[in-house]
C-alpha cells in the first residue's frame, strides 16, 4: 500500500512538472512569435479595412467600471480617429439576454465619436479564438487590426496567423499590475489552452448569416 500511495505521488509531482513547463513554453512560443505584430504605437500599423475590438464586461462583479474595457473603447476610439481603421467589428459575448458586450461597446464607441455605421457587432464572440476567425469567415476580412491589452493581444494574433489572418494588433493602456493580477494569471493557462485546442482540433461555431462591410 506504501508503495501504491509513492508511485501515485511520483506520477502527481512529474505530471505537475510537465504541466509547469507546457505552460511556460506556451507562453515563451506566443510572446515571441508575435512581437512583430502587437504593438502601442499606430505609426507601427498598417492602413488596413477594419479593426477587431475583443470584448469584455463594461463592470466588474462589485459594479465598478471595468478599466480594462473603457481603455479598449479609447484605443479603438483613437486608432480610428487617426485614420488608421474605417470600420471596427465589436465582438464579444451575448450568450445571455441580460448580458451584450457587442451592444455595449458599440454605444461607447458612438460616446467617443466613431460613427454608427462604420461599427458592426458580432454576438457570437463567446471566446477570442471565436472573435478571431468569426471576423473571416463571416465578416470577410482576411486582414485587420485587433484591440484589446497587450495580453490578450498576443494571443489573438498568434490563433489569427495561425489561421492564415494577417492580423497586426494594437494595444489598449493596461490596468496596475495588482488590480489585474488575476486576469494574467488566467491568460497564462489561456496560453497553454491555445495549443491544447491545436492538439484536440477544437473550433470556433461560425454560425451565422454573412455580413458584408463595405
Amino acid at each position: 500500500m506504501r508503495k501504491i500511495i509513492k508511485n501515485t505521488i511520483k506520477i502527481f509531482l512529474l505530471l505537475f512538472v510537465a504541466g509547469i513547463i507546457f505552460i511556460v513554453w506556451s507562453n515563451f512560443t506566443i510572446n515571441n512569435q508575435t512581437e512583430d505584430y502587437v504593438t502601442s504605437n499606430v505609426s507601427k500599423l498598417p492602413d488596413e479595412k477594419t479593426g477587431l475590438l475583443l470584448g469584455t464586461s463594461k463592470t466588474l462583479s462589485n459594479g465598478a467600471p471595468n478599466a480594462y474595457f473603457f481603455n479598449r473603447i479609447e484605443a479603438a476610439a483613437d486608432l480610428y480617429k487617426s485614420g488608421k481603421i474605417k470600420n471596427i467589428i465589436v465582438s464579444g459575448d451575448n450568450s445571455k439576454e441580460d448580458y451584450n458586450e457587442p451592444e455595449e461597446m458599440k454605444n461607447e464607441l458612438i460616446k467617443a465619436g466613431v460613427p454608427a455605421d462604420k461599427i458592426f457587432e458580432d454576438f457570437a464572440g463567446f471566446r477570442t479564438l471565436d472573435s478571431v476567425l468569426r471576423a473571416k469567415e463571416i465578416f470577410g476580412q482576411n486582414s485587420y487590426i485587433i484591440i484589446s491589452q497587450r495580453f490578450h493581444n498576443e494571443r489573438a494574433v498568434y490563433l489569427a496567423r495561425k489561421n492564415n489572418i494577417e492580423a497586426w494588433a494594437y494595444n489598449a493602456k493596461d490596468v496596475n499590475k495588482y488590480a489585474g493580477l488575476k486576469t494574467n494569471a488566467r491568460e497564462k493557462l489561456a496560453r497553454a489552452k491555445v495549443f491544447w485546442d491545436f492538439m484536440f482540433g477544437v473550433e470556433p461555431k461560425f454560425g451565422g448569416e454573412k455580413i458584408v462591410i463595405p
